[in-house]
């Protein structure tokens, strides 16, 4: 009997793609915005966390646009700007990795999503510090609670996260022929949430194409109970996993993340969902408190502190403006991008990921844009967590079976079917681009599908096994490799100048916030919460 869900699904696709390209706007597909955030991890020439400051010569991790850090002194943050190109946007990655390596004296950036060698006990790691403004304090104090939460080592764990927008034209013409009755901004939002459930739930075929995470140091787990297996005296490892940081070793396996189901839905659901979060009380929060012995430990005690707490796969995304809050933006704005946060570093690319790999990014994610999308309902949004986390685990075992629809059907036959609609957006990305790099990148996933071994993770410990290399061995190696590789092509006096300049402009901008800085901290964070209990109203 015929699928006739996929069949009306691949109709509405084409007829979309169709709509997008016979008009003068046809080239509206290839010029939304595509941007990268990267972390890594800084670690000294034996593979051990740097337990140092964050360079004064990378600029004010507060105020520099582009180097930052996330929840460790250690974890630096590389942000491209948002370019109309994948292949731009990894230029400019690729040059923020050179200058940084011009002031590393002597470390390497980890690239590998799980860990080194981390210190003897969590609370050896170093909490990012941003300054005696109270919005320093405040990132502070949030780094703290997640400290208190989740513990430290778990926020080593490091990944790609890429920042996807459609130009707004694609979302004019596809109101313009749904001749939807909701106004442009409404729409445009609606289409975001609907590439959203695709992308929950499909979106396990990234693990299995791109999860390079297979294995890990043993000491990372500090005595965790675990199924994992032993690959050496060091290092434990799942046979068929393919990203035990996307497994449930990571936020997902905390109770009060677990518990909370967004709403993809519709935006106003979205962010009461979250809104909520970040007012509701948690008991074991509760019970931690928000001040110990006259220091800020938390800025409360809520199921999440902020909404970006919230661990989620995928983000509806729009830029705030100074001192707004994200929901804030969402809710008066609406949608502008998505946020893909899943993805594994590749330890095998210098900067993390490859161009082969954003462009299989767009292709499928233009997919779930332009696909119709049905709704998420709770025992959904289940199915696809379950689905997710049955990859990332086993995601290379033979014969594996996902679940669709409360049905079971064969992790490769989904796949197949999802290939075949990424086939098509890609042939029409490369006839407007005059290229066949999107369907090369398409050839290359459809590979994997094929023959295992060609995946990432697969490479991962074939690699281990034929060096007879540790995790920590594996990926020093290569993290030194790639130190290499940027060494040797320093950045022209120029480039460099003007990054130095813009360090030194982060610097004075901190300062200057620091010196204008009126009210308590007490006060600020008063004015905080109220303005998250503000409910966000849509």
């Amino acid at each position: 009997m015929p699928n006739t869900t996929s069949s009306r699904t691949t109709d509405a696709l084409s007829h979309r793609l169709s709509v997008l390209t016979s008009g003068p706007q046809r080239d509206a597909l290839i010029t939304g915005l595509r941007g990268i955030e990267k972390e890594s991890l800084r670690v000294l020439p034996d593979g051990a966390l740097a337990l140092s400051e964050h360079p004064r010569t990378l600029g004010s991790a507060l105020t520099h646009p582009s180097l930052t850090t996330d929840y460790s002194e250690a974890l630096i943050e590389l942000i491209t700007p948002a370019e109309h190109d994948a292949s731009i946007t990894l230029d400019k990655l690729d040059t923020l990795h050179r200058f940084v390596y011009e002031k590393l004296d002597g470390e390497l950036l980890w690239n590998n999503s799980m860990p080194g060698v981390l210190p003897e006990k969590d609370e050896g790691i170093p909490i990012a510090r941003y300054g005696s403004s109270n919005i320093g304090k405040l990132k502070y104090v949030y780094r703290v609670g997640l400290s208190l939460r989740y513990g430290r080592t778990m926020q080593c764990i490091a990944g790609i996260h890429y920042n996807y927008s459609l130009n707004e034209e694609v979302w004019r013409l596809l109101h313009v022929d749904q001749q939807s009755t909701v106004g442009a901004v409404d729409y445009q939002s609606e289409r975001y949430l609907a590439l959203i459930r695709n992308f929950r739930r499909t979106s396990w075929l990234l693990m299995y194409l791109f999860g390079a995470s297979p294995a890990l140091d043993r000491r990372f787990l500090r005595g965790r109970p675990h199924n994992l297996e032993s690959l050496d005296a060091d290092t434990l490892y799942r046979p068929y996993a393919t990203s035990l940081r996307m497994s449930d070793l990571g936020y997902s396996n905390t109770a009060a993340q677990a518990e909370l189901h967004a709403d993809y839905d519709t935006l106003p659901g979205y962010l009461d969902a979250l809104a909520q979060a970040v007012s509701q009380p948690y008991p074991a929060y509760e019970a931690i408190g928000t001040q110990r012995d006259g220091e800020w430990v938390q800025i409360n005690t809520n199921v999440l502190q902020i909404e970006n707490e919230f661990y989620s796969t995928i983000r509806p995304k729009r830029v705030t403006y100074p001192g707004e809050r994200p929901l804030h933006a969402l809710a008066s704005r609406g949608v502008q991008y998505v946020e893909v946060r899943c993805m594994d570093i590749d330890p095998f690319e210098p900067t993390g990921i490859s161009l082969e790999a954003a462009r299989f990014l767009d292709a499928y994610l233009l997919v779930c844009a332009l696909d119709d999308s049905a709704p998420l309902p709770p025992d959904a949004y289940c199915e696809a967590n379950r689905n997710f986390g049955r990859v990332t685990l086993e995601g290379r075992k033979p014969g594996l079976e996902l679940s669709r629809d409360g049905q079971p059907v064969a992790m490769l036959d989904w796949a197949n079917e999802l290939m075949a609609k990424i086939d098509k957006a890609a042939a029409v990305l490369d006839t407007l681009r005059g290229d066949t790099s999107h369907a090369d990148s398409v050839r290359l996933q459809r590979a994997k599908l094929a023959d295992a071994s060609l995946t990432p993770s697969a490479r991962v410990l074939q690699t281990m096994r034929d060096k007879q290399q540790s995790f920590l061995d594996f990926a020093l190696d290569l993290s030194q490799a790639h130190a290499d590789f940027f060494r040797a092509r320093p950045l022209d006096p120029a480039e460099s100048k003007a990054f130095d300049d813009l360090a030194a402009q982060s610097l004075a901008q901190q300062v200057q916030l620091e010196h204008d800085e009126v009210g308590s901290f007490d006060a600020f964070v008063a004015a905080y919460r109220a303005y998250t209990l503000n409910r966000f109203s849509v």
